[in-house]
């Protein structure tokens, strides 16, 4: 059994493999992300893939009020 997280891309029939790598968002949620480049169709392509996981943005803490 393999560690590697891939994902796979069918374009105009082509199909091609990519890797991911767990990735912690610049917004606090977490998944993993991959990028590069295929061949479909004749014509070349760059792929960006992003897969996040919902709900693991954490919550904000509630500030306390002041007590007046």
């Amino acid at each position: 059994m393999s560690d590697v997280n891939m994902a796979a891309i069918q374009l105009c029939g082509d199909k091609q493999n990519f890797i991911l790598d767990k990735k912690d968002f610049k917004t606090g949620s977490k998944g993993y992300y991959g990028t590069g480049k295929m061949v479909a169709g004749g014509k070349r392509y760059q792929i960006s893939i992003q897969v996040v996981e919902i709900g693991s943005k954490p919550k904000p803490k509630e500030e306390k009020k002041e007590k007046e």
